[in-house]
């Protein structure tokens, strides 16, 4: 919904004030809770989030009197009357809970929490604002990214985010980098050089990376009434990967829910496993933490772990496989095949509650629920993967003969269900063969499916390019699938997608031979590293660490490539190149 002013003058000199205030919120609560001891007096920093709260309620009311049509209005922000009043009635009633300079800390502390909304509300409506201003949708959504990590790097930057004596800038901005794209490479140990609030940004930036800002900002304008416009749908489409516009506002609500539910699930079934391991993770608030915050990793596919050598001293715990492997795949699969499932699995159960089924099925006149084509691939491909991976990550352990790799069925299985593409990992890396290596290389190569939080050429990609090669060989015109048949243009955009992959990895396995060639690593360190980044799944055979400056750079540009893809960044910098209105005779060419 989209409010008219009477006066556009006033509303762009509010729109401006906005965006002020937001910078001067910011800057104070980075200040109040970013320094142990901040560099202006804490008071006056309170007096200032004071002045703002007036500011945005004085906003309230001018926008309120210059809108053509107040209803409109109130409708967009009905929750800022019952917001305010909640204010008020907190800060008048401070004096009767509280008493002396308590209730000025009361009052205060409510303030700063109605900012904080306030700020959350406003970049969250922005961020779709700008996904549907149709400009380029691409390049806004690569400068959303680039935005979040500049903005965490910053916190992460802190004196209050980590433990260290200094945090150089590109350390920051390559943890923010990881987090956000949900790769998962680390230059430090997460647990033991963050504290806990620098533990939050990352899994802040993990969330909104995962599931993207943009989609938060949906989530977070359906919450509060507001409907899309037929512009923000589109983007909303095109972000989900969905079919059709009438069911975005379903998908988006389905997508917050499912995640809140299944990350829930999820880290109540990991707190057990922490007693497994007696000296790692100490008392009930470390053990809520460290299960929500490895929750949320795997199901974003993300691979941060709060442990130094991530879950390999939990390899003996079945949590690592019948919780943790679960949530990554759930994570892979794509909310566009989730939500198919979903209306599949609900509409199934509701037929058995009906209780005249004849009587029904003569009054349905909607076609059955089914799985579509894209459910089918990402299902069957998947399960394939996992089965081909396990067994020849089995087999390549099980021939060399390599005591320290200790790869049994559980940690191949496991592995091989990371590698596509959490991060997170049993057994050491480094240790592994060159078969295993190479094999995981190609599983990071694939990655999960569209729409998911997972990165690599996606499933649906490979399944194309495979079935692309089978009908030549069949002497089939067409390419099929599931007694379907794939569009030209779909073939075209899969073998895109391969050649501009296969291109970024060559091209910084080659930069990293040069920045890292007073390494001890070898060439396939560097491609793994490489495909790894690209792929945004976090695996390392110990280059991490160990990278210069600059091949921290190159790392940091592969992962924000490898999680907004090759071909969004093509577009973003070929959206205005027209296409031609004329063709070329054709001639034959041979080939092979």
């Amino acid at each position: 919904m989209k409010i008219e002013y009477k006066n556009k003058t006033l509303e762009k000199t509010v729109i401006a004030l906005n965006c002020v205030a937001i910078l001067v919120v910011a800057t104070t609560f980075v200040m109040l809770f970013g320094f142990d001891v901040p560099p202006m007096p804490r008071m006056l920093l309170r007096y200032i989030d004071g002045g703002l709260f007036f500011f945005f309620f004085a906003e309230k009311v001018i926008r309120y009197f210059n809108a053509v049509t107040k209803r409109d209005y109130l409708r967009m922000y009905w929750f800022e009357i019952p917001l305010l009043a909640a204010v008020l009635f907190a800060i008048i009633g401070a004096g009767r809970w509280y008493t002396g300079a308590s209730v000025r800390e009361f009052s205060l502390d409510v303030i700063s929490i109605y900012l904080a909304f306030q700020v959350i509300d406003k970049l969250c409506r922005s961020v779709v604002n700008i996904a549907a201003a149709g400009h380029n949708p691409a390049r806004a959504l690569t400068s959303v990214f680039a935005a979040l990590i500049l903005a965490g790097a910053g916190l992460l930057m802190l004196p209050k985010a980590h433990h260290l004596p200094r945090m150089s800038f590109t350390d920051a901005v390559f943890t923010a980098t990881s987090a956000t794209c949900v790769t998962g490479l680390t230059v430090m140990d997460t647990g033991n050089s963050f504290s806990y609030f620098g533990e939050v940004v990352i899994l802040s930036l993990i969330q909104l990376g995962g599931l993207g800002i943009v989609i938060f900002g949906a989530v977070l304008g359906m919450m509060l009434g507001q409907s899309f416009s037929v512009r923000e749908s589109a983007a909303m489409q095109d972000l989900l990967s969905a079919d059709t516009l009438n069911r975005i506002a379903r998908m988006i609500g389905f997508i917050f829910i499912a995640t809140l539910v299944i990350e829930t699930i999820g880290a109540v079934l990991l707190y057990p496993m922490w007693d497994n391991v007696p000296g790692i993770i100490h008392g009930a608030r470390e053990k809520w933490w460290a299960s929500v915050f490895h929750s949320i990793s795997a199901f974003c596919n993300a691979g941060f772990s709060l442990l130094g050598p991530n879950l390999v001293d939990y390899n003996r715990c079945h949590q690592v496989y019948t919780i943790m492997a679960p949530l990554i795949i759930l994570g892979g699969l794509g909310f566009s095949v989730l939500y198919n499932l979903a209306d599949i699995i609900t509409s199934r159960v509701a037929s058995w509650f009906r209780k005249d089924r004849q009587l029904v099925d003569l009054l349905h006149t909607s076609a059955p629920k089914r799985l579509h084509l894209q459910t089918k691939i990402v299902l069957s491909v998947s399960a394939i993967l996992i089965v081909v991976g396990t067994a020849l990550l089995w087999l390549f352990e099980f021939c060399s003969q390599n005591p320290k790799a200790d790869t049994g069925i559980l940690a191949a299985f496991f592995q091989a269900v990371s590698a596509r593409t959490a991060g997170f990992n049993t057994v050491n890396i480094a240790s592994m063969s060159d078969g295993s290596k190479l094999l995981l290389i190609l599983l990071m190569f694939i990655g999960g499916s569209p729409g998911s939080t997972a990165g690599g050429i996606k499933t649906t990609t490979f399944a194309v390019i495979v079935m692309v090669a089978w009908a030549t060989l069949r002497k089939r015109r067409e390419v099929e699938m599931f007694k379907r048949s794939i569009r030209l243009v779909v073939l075209g955009r899969a073998i895109t997608i391969l050649m501009l992959y296969l291109s970024m990895v060559l091209v910084s396995t080659m930069a990293l031979l040069i920045t890292e060639r007073q390494s001890m690593f070898t060439l396939l360190d560097f491609l793994f590293e490489s495909a790894s980044a690209l792929g945004t799944v976090g695996f390392s055979t110990g280059v991490t660490p160990t990278l210069t400056t600059a091949g921290k750079w190159i790392i940091i540009t592969v992962m924000l490539v490898g999680r907004l893809g090759p071909l969004t960044l093509l577009t973003a910098l070929l959206f205005n190149v027209r296409s031609v209105k004329y063709e070329y005779p054709s001639e034959p060419l041979v080939v092979g």
